[in-house]
């Protein structure tokens, strides 16, 4: 029979007998977990997905948090920093892949699952188009339970780490904007904005998400002239509401968006690509009428891209010129705001942990919340994403009737 103990913690069985503080163990036993956090080989890949701040929270709920070395040092954060809050340090990445769950920022690259001891859950952003077939049969090998951090909804159907990356890389966009557009990296010399007595510049938006929203209150506050296009004009309407003033916004109609691209000083590409294949909204022939010395940046580049003359660079090197027109072109700009953007995926990924830990294991917890389960490619071993398996030709089934049997 089951009994509630003292802790308020349900007890099974013999463990009703037991004294308080054995009781009291046991319990924290039974739902601790171990969370590794590698350190990120990539270059370009500067965040971290647990600040040290969001250890301790999670340390001081009795599970073990195990970092490597280095792990925080692209978003500025120290190794003490980990170690003061909790986190246990080690130079080897086999201990921290053996972790009950394995939570990093870039895509887990083939090497990286060989370390993994399977049977684990692991979180990362998943990158449908760059994901390797090799590296995909490792971890169905490893039998593993992975999670997309674009893909995991929260209560109320909304993509939080999309949202929040969406923000920072549409503010940051326009401040690389003009940057470019100044002197300093050899642009035309122009402001992005306005002043009295000043013909302000202007800034074409294409895609009315919460990327292109955070582009248009950037350049707005500076005093640009905004232009927004989206081919719903639910999502337009949805936008000039939530920028709380009249701007001009249109439908993809050709002869428009050609006028707009004619004089526009900036051109910002927010669209959301959810196909395996590159969808150009702005052809090549679009850009090439474009002003000398304009800028271009692609904010979908690492999905394709929508702007046909973008390519998918490093950041180390995101600058080249097309046609007379300066392409910033990197497919991870959160990382050039490393610290701001590992708060916002912490503030994502702690509740979610701690969930997990509560729950007593991932099943129960994706039983229970469907906005997780949106964000499961893998469950033990078992292909549960149908864009994967269009990709690589693999049989994909049903999360929910899987979960179902257990």
């Amino acid at each position: 029979m089951n009994e509630k103990g003292k802790s308020g913690k349900v007890s099974f069985g013999n463990t009703a007998f037991m004294p308080k503080e054995e009781h009291l163990e046991t319990a924290v036993k039974n739902r601790r977990i171990t969370i590794g956090i590698p350190s990120d080989t990539k270059e370009d890949e500067k965040r971290v997905a647990l600040t040290p701040e969001s250890v301790n929270l999670l340390v001081e709920s009795d599970n073990e948090v195990i970092v490597q070395k280095g792990a925080g040092l692209g978003a500025n954060y120290s190794d003490k920093d980990y170690s003061e809050n909790g986190a246990i340090m080690t130079d080897s990445p086999a201990r921290v892949y053996s972790a009950d769950v394995v939570i990093k920022v870039a895509p887990f690259t083939e090497k990286e699952t060989d370390y993994l001891k399977g049977n684990q859950v692991v979180m990362s952003y998943l990158n449908v188009l760059k994901l390797k077939e090799e590296t995909l049969g490792k971890l169905i090998r490893k039998k593993v339970t992975a999670l997309a951090f674009e893909k995991i909804r929260d209560n109320n159907g909304v993509m939080p780490v999309l949202e929040s990356m969406g923000e920072i890389t549409g503010v940051t966009s326009i401040l690389i904007a003009s940057d470019y557009l100044s002197n300093s990296h050899g642009g035309k010399g122009v402001m992005l904005g306005g002043i009295t007595g000043v013909t302000p510049t202007e800034v074409v938006i294409i895609g009315a998400n919460t990327a292109g929203e955070y582009a248009a209150r950037a350049a707005i506050g500076l005093g640009s002239q905004v232009r927004v296009f989206d081919n719903s004009l639910h999502r337009l309407r949805r936008f000039q509401n939530l920028i709380g003033q009249r701007l001009q916004t249109s439908v993809f109609h050709p002869q428009v968006l050609k006028k707009a691209l004619v004089s526009a000083d900036v051109l910002i590409g927010a669209i959301e690509l959810d196909d395996l294949r590159p969808w150009y909204f702005i052809t090549e022939e679009m850009v090439h009428i474009m002003k000398k010395g304009s800028v271009v940046i692609d904010l979908s580049i690492d999905r394709g891209g929508c702007i046909e003359t973008t390519e998918c660079r490093a950041l180390r090197d995101p600058v080249y010129e097309k046609h007379g027109v300066i392409h910033f072109s990197a497919w991870n700009l959160p990382s050039r705001v490393a610290r701001t953007a590992s708060i916002a995926l912490s503030n994502v990924f702690t509740p979610l942990l701690q969930s997990l830990a509560e729950a007593g294991g991932i099943t129960q917890l994706l039983k229970n919340d469907s906005g997780l389960r949106n964000g499961a490619y893998l469950y033990n071993g078992m292909l549960t994403n149908e864009t994967l398996g269009h990709k690589f030709g693999l049989l994909s089934k049903d999360l929910d009737l899987l979960i179902s049997a257990f």
